[in-house]
């Protein structure tokens, strides 16, 4: 075999070129701490990678949700703790007013308490998210929660009842708000005859009726009122017979349901106090109103009215009192069921959390795994490349200088 001197070259320039890139190759390997550094090295250890990148950047994103969520579910409980808060002062102060010690100016200074009150309640439920939506306006959070219509004086939720939700995980959405229609508008009021003046007939000239004693009218109400749908108009329509010997028969859409007694002009049923002028025969007429709901601006300024009306009888102010406790006490209950809700999300929120957290220790474990460097490892394949290198280098030096002509004397 003849050697000339371009193979000789050629061969030794190869050697130094591939030591060259071996050494470029590890040096790139230390300076990026990654084992794989292009597709064709390594394909599936590259294409698991980008699976677990995949995972982890959607990961992130999931963290990022749950800060926003976090930080709004925090707001909202900020702003019901407040609602909370000024209703149970609301509802101190109708029990308050319904002392009957109480003189007219102690009413006005409760009424302006109660307006103060209900200015500021206005202003937290119309309370807005960082980036200026509406809380509790559902989907039409654009939308100013509640406003007051100024032809009825109503206080009107100009909202939906949609719930915003954020993705947090693999199939999971958390509510991220509450429509002011669940948590507000669901607010039973007190349960109630349609008047509180009674239609008569014979012998009697007059009526009227009071609810006196709260639980058992309930309990009257719940037993006797047909909510079918299918009810006729009259199915809720009481008749009180007066008869002879101070009794009475009462009945219901015609059907009588019970009987007793009663002295003087009042009659004590289902803790209505029913009084009459006239008899001792003749018919007393009353209907049991269907159960309601409204918010608690609306209890407030009915409240609010009842206070500063002046000329009010005892008994109709009585009913406004009694009126607002109950819409306060439901109305801070259904606030209460929301923060209830709002606190299980909060911890399921944490949960998910530690859940995404751990998740992406592990996926960056696994993706660690398969393209991270051993730096001992990859320093000593270095050295070694490194070493080879040098040798090459040498050795090109060394044959460079040999020639023929040195062996011939």
């Amino acid at each position: 075999m003849r050697l000339s001197n371009n193979l000789m070259y050629q061969t030794n320039l190869n050697s130094i070129l591939d030591n060259q890139s071996e050494v470029n190759k590890a040096m790139h390997q230390v300076t990026t701490q990654k084992k794989v550094l292009s597709a064709s090295d390594e394909p599936s250890a590259t294409a698991r990678a980008m699976l677990y990148t995949d995972r982890i950047e959607t990961n992130e994103q999931y963290a990022k949700n749950l800060t926003m969520l976090e930080s709004r579910l925090g707001t909202q409980e900020s702003v019901m703790n407040n609602i909370k808060d000024s209703l149970t002062r609301a509802y101190t102060l109708a029990i308050r007013a319904g002392n009957a010690s109480v003189t007219d100016v102690d009413k006005t200074a409760i009424a302006e308490e109660i307006k103060a009150i209900q200015d500021a309640v206005l202003d937290l439920m119309n309370s807005k998210t960082e980036d200026g939506r509406f809380i509790f306006s559902g989907y039409q959070d654009s939308t100013q929660t509640y406003a007051q219509d100024p032809l009825s004086g109503k206080f009107v939720y100009q909202g939906d009842q949609g719930q915003h939700k954020i993705k947090v995980a693999e199939g999971v959405e958390l509510r991220s708000s509450d429509n002011g229609f669940d948590v507000f508008e669901k607010a039973e009021k007190r349960l109630n005859v349609t008047s509180n003046t009674a239609a008569v007939s014979g012998a009697v000239t007059s009526g009227s009726l009071y609810i006196k004693e709260q639980s058992a009218f309930d309990k009257f109400h719940r037993t006797y009122f047909d909510a079918s749908p299918t009810a006729t108009a009259t199915a809720n329509d009481f008749t009180i017979t007066l008869g002879a010997g101070n009794t009475y028969t009462l009945s219901q859409d015609g059907s009588p349901i019970q009987s007793g007694s009663y002295s003087g002009n009042t009659i004590v049923l289902g803790g209505m106090d029913i009084k009459f002028s006239g008899g001792p025969t003749g018919t007393i007429d009353f209907s049991l109103q269907k159960p309601m709901r409204d918010n608690v601006l609306n209890t407030l300024e009915e409240l609010y009215q009842g206070l500063t009306t002046s000329g009010t009888s005892v008994e109709d102010f009585e009913q406004v009192v009694a009126d607002a406790i109950v819409g306060l006490d439901n109305a801070k209950n259904r606030v209460s069921y929301s923060q209830a809700a709002l606190g299980g999300r909060v911890n399921t929120a944490n949960l998910i959390t530690q859940a995404n957290s751990d998740l992406d220790a592990n996926n960056q474990a696994a993706k660690a795994e398969i393209i991270e460097l051993d730096m001992t490892e990859a320093i000593t394949n270095l050295k070694k490349h490194e070493t080879a290198l040098q040798a090459s280098q040498a050795t090109f030096g060394r044959l460079s200088n040999l020639s023929l002509f040195d062996y011939i004397r």
